[in-house]
Order: C-alpha cells, then structure tokens, then sequence
C-alpha cells in the first residue's frame, strides 16, 4: 500500500513495502514469533523477514473534528493530570489522544494525505484497490490532496513540504487547489517539529532531486520559513554542490550507506558558510563549548554530524598539500573521517594531493592499512633464589644461613646464592684453603667462615 504501489505503476523502483491488514497489533504478534510492536499514539508491528524488517499496520479511520466540548474537556483533564503531579513531585504523564481507532481499507485510504498514496494492492484477487480516485491522477501525474488541503495543511504543516518535494521527486503537477493552499498557509510550517523538518531535509539531500526540490521550495516560499540561511544562499555554488551530490545519487539504486547526514550537510552549507577546522589537541580554549558557526533556522543540527564535517573537509587540506610525504599519508588513512573524505572527494572533486592518496591506498590493497600489532611488553624473568621464612624468628632468616633454589636442567638451571641473589654457574672459581668459592662473591670463604663451614657441609 501507499509509496510502493504507486512507484510501481509509475514505472519506478520501490523504496520499500508497506503491509496494511484488519489485523490488530497483537494479533499479528501472535501469528509471527519474529514480531515486536512499535508506538505509543499509533501502533505498528514489525516483522522481521531475513534480513529486512517489514511494517504491518492495522487499517485506521479518520475521526471527526473535536467539538468544543470534548476540547473543552480534553484540557481539563491535561490540567488536572498537571496539578496531581506536581503535588506528588513527579513529572507529569503525556496524554495521547484516543485517535487510534482501527478501521477499514477504505477508511483508511481517506486518512492519507495525497490521492496517489491513497492505493492498495489486494495481493489475494491481484487487483489495486483505489477508493480516492488514485488511478486517475497517477494518469494524468497530478498530485492531488485527499480532502480539502486548506484543512489537512493546517493539521500538518509538513504536508506542505511533502507535496512539493514528491511533485518534483516524481515529476508531477501540483493541482491548482493544493498551489493555492501552500501559498496561503506556508507560514504555519514554523509550527512543525524542527526535528521533523531537519529529517526532511536530509531525505531532500538523499533523494537524487536535492537541487530541484530546494529551487521548488524556494519558489513556494517555504524554504525561508524551514532554513533562512540556505534561502538566502540560492546561488549557483549551491545549485553545483547539490547537482554533483544528485549525480553521485543517481549512481545507485538505493540510498548508498557512505552518504552520513555530515557529508549532506556539507554539501547544503558549505557554498556558503565558513566551517572552522577541528580544533587540537593541546589548545588552550580546547575544553570550551564553542557556538555552532553552522546553522539553518531552528533546525536541531547535531553537533557529531558538525564535528564530523570539520574533519572531512580539513583532511581535503591535508590531502591537498603537494609537500605531503607518503609516510604521512599513509598515517592520514588511519583517521576516521578518511573514508567520508573520499566520498567527498568522489562527489566534490578534489585535488591532485589527494587523488595521489588515493592511488596509494588503491596500491595498498584498496583498503585502509591496518596498524601493526604492538609489540608484547618485556617480561620480568622470575627470580632465581628466594628466602624462607623460619617461624620463631619473626619472618627473619636467621644470620648466616642461606638457601639454594635447586637447578633445573637446561640453559636457565644455573646454581644461584639464595643470600645475595647472584648466578655463579659461570663465574671463575677460585680455591682457598680447600674451599671452592667464586671471586666474585666478594670475601673469600677463608675471610668468612661460617660460609666456608656451610660450604664443607655441602
């Protein structure tokens, strides 16, 4: 149902399925063990095919308008909710309104927003179930809304927007009906979520049509209202990096994973406004917050996808650099903004200190160098002889008693003195009064001994 039914009978390549079903959420739970259930306001399930995910919503009816009563009586109940919170010191619990009605296809067609996502495929008796006079406008390419758009714009502002992007994504003409509604209430879309809005925008970006969707936003006069800054900006550095991000696009039939919200960000405000490089480390104002110098409108803007797009375009300086020398290249394949950079330089262009790193990657292997294993640390050898500790004595050794570790075969059994932790397998051996000892154990067993002694008892 919805945008895969209508791709398909405009000859294009679905996103993606939609599945609409008189099933209800937890019915649909029951039948698929691979399910979970989404939303707070309106519930979906989730079914989980392989290794796609695929929606199933239950057929919803339209509600009447509230009438002042029930309007009335909805507030009060809010506030009263408001003030039992307070008393009890909690944060006070959203209300969701009771529109969650399950309803019919036909019912449910009537909720939609525009005619040619009003279609369904019955995929039982293989016919397209078309209740809002769908076919007609897919036939003729108009985009048409369901309703009066005067009313549905107001419920949603964001309809407005969805209209003329879908009406240049698809090539179609708006209907007179819904040119004159846009032009009359495109100052609510101030009133839509700014994050909403900011998604939007990136699907724009995302679409292929990126450049003709902002000129179509532009003259509808909504795109003043959405980003001042980027309406401002219309120029024709604009219309390049938009046309070079549409080509890049239309390269692939799906929405390739390289293009992260940083590099459409990018590619919408770098015409136009001066995006400061990442600062060092070491600097003095580093652990200071500094104010975005980047921003469209109250659009909620997320300061990675900002710090994300300083390292992209600083490393197009470093790559620029002709003086760069290959080790430090190399080292710049490391960074984690390397591979965005190259998306960027495949969409943007770039310089010819840049193309030559990317050849040395290509002569590298065609991927990022993996950094070599550091080396283990050195290991402590255990040491030869150790002290027992006597009882009776406080945990001292008793004077002039020693102990030898015994030798092990092999290269590292050498005999050690246990008193003064010293090897002597391979010291000169000297004789004194019949008494083997080592010279380099200091005085000789004649000058001490009780070492002589111990050495007779040996």
């Amino acid at each position: 149902m919805g945008g895969g039914v209508r791709d398909l009978l405009l000859e294009r390549r679905p996103k993606d399925f939609d599945i609409g079903t008189s099933a209800h959420p937890q019915q649909i739970k029951a039948l698929f063990r691979n399910c979970w259930i989404i939303g707070r306001r309106f519930r979906l399930a989730h079914v989980r095919f392989g290794d796609k995910t695929i929606e199933v919503a239950t057929f919803r009816k339209q509600l009447p308008p509230e009438t002042d009563t029930e309007r009335k009586a909805r507030e009060e109940a809010r506030e009263r909710a408001r003030r039992e919170a307070e008393a009890r010191g909690v944060r006070p619990r959203r209300l969701i309104r009771g529109d969650n009605t399950f309803g019919t296809a036909e019912e449910d067609a009537f909720r939609r927003d525009f005619t040619v996502n009003g279609l369904f495929y019955d995929a039982a008796s293989r016919s397209i179930l078309d209740y809002v006079d769908g076919m007609r406008d897919i036939r003729s390419r108009t985009l048409r809304s369901i309703g009066d758009p005067n009313e549905r714009f107001v419920e949603d502002p964001v309809r407005m927007m969805r209209a003329v992007v879908l009406a240049a994504r698809l090539d179609l003409s708006l209907d007179p009906a819904v040119a004159a509604a846009i032009r009359r209430h495109r100052g609510e879309i101030v009133h839509a979520s700014p994050a909403r809005l900011l998604e939007e925008l990136y699907k724009v970006a995302r679409s292929g049509a990126a450049e003709r969707i902002v000129r179509d936003l532009g003259s509808a006069g909504l795109l003043k209202h959405i980003a001042p800054e980027l309406h401002k900006a219309r120029s024709d550095a604009l219309w390049r990096s938009l046309a070079a991000l549409d080509r890049y696009r239309r390269g692939y039939d799906d929405a390739p994973p390289a293009l992260r919200n940083a590099l459409l960000l990018g590619s919408l405000v770098a015409p136009f406004a001066a995006v400061e490089p990442p600062r060092r480390r070491g600097a003095r104002d580093g652990r200071e917050r500094r104010p975005p110098e980047v921003a469209l409108g109250a659009l909620p803007i997320a300061r990675r996808d900002l710090e994300q797009l300083r390292q992209i375009l600083d490393l197009q300086r470093r790559l620029a650099d002709e003086r760069l020398s290959p080790r430090a290249r190399r080292a710049l394949m490391h960074r984690s903004a390397f591979e965005p950079a190259l998306t960027w330089m495949t969409i943007h262009g770039g310089h010819a200190g840049a193309r030559r790193t990317l050849a040395q990657r290509d002569r590298d292997g065609g991927d990022v160098p993996r950094r070599r294993p550091s080396a283990p640390p050195p290991q402590t050898p255990p040491p030869t002889a150790t002290a027992r500790r006597h009882p009776g004595t406080g945990g001292r050794r008793p004077r002039g008693v020693t102990h030898a570790l015994p030798a092990v075969p092999g290269d590292r059994g050498r005999r050690a003195s246990g008193a003064l932790g010293l090897r002597d397998h391979h010291l000169p051996r000297t004789e004194h009064n019949g008494v083997e000892t080592s010279s380099a154990l200091g005085p000789s067993a004649a000058e001490r001994p009780w070492a002589a002694e111990r050495s007779l008892e040996r």
